[in-house]
């Protein structure tokens, strides 16, 4: 993969980089959530059931490599105060495209943006 884009949007007066790699745009959830008050984190989200429910509808929906099987076993576990989770499992374990975990100059997680109605 070629080396991505960065962009950026200004909300509320934060800087949210964005991240495109040729037509496929990634928003920085860590941006966001340096944004947002307290302390919160990305394996606290991932570990949420709902989360993971969405995740694995909109991998479906959007990914013909999805591994279902191996998601099966990690919605079974979500919610579970004893299960946690990072982006790069996450990824590694059920082929997803939607988050990327990343180090280095553009280091972070990243969420796929999700297609308009009737967008290719």
């Amino acid at each position: 993969m070629s080396k991505p884009k960065k962009t950026t949007l200004l909300v509320r007066n934060t800087e949210i980089a964005i991240l495109s790699y040729g037509d496929e745009d990634f928003i920085s959830l860590t941006d966001m959530l340096k944004a947002k008050d307290g302390e919160f984190f990305i394996s606290d989200w991932l570990r949420n059931r709902n989360t993971v429910e969405f995740l694995g509808i909109w991998e479906t929906v959007h990914n013909p490599n999805f591994n279902s099987g191996e998601f099966a076993i990690i919605r079974s576990r979500a919610g579970l105060n004893s299960y946690k989770i990072s982006v790069k499992e996450w990824v590694g374990k059920t082929r997803a495209v939607g988050l990327k975990a990343s180090a280095g100059r553009y280091g972070g997680t990243y969420a796929h943006k999700d297609p308009l109605k009737g967008e290719p």
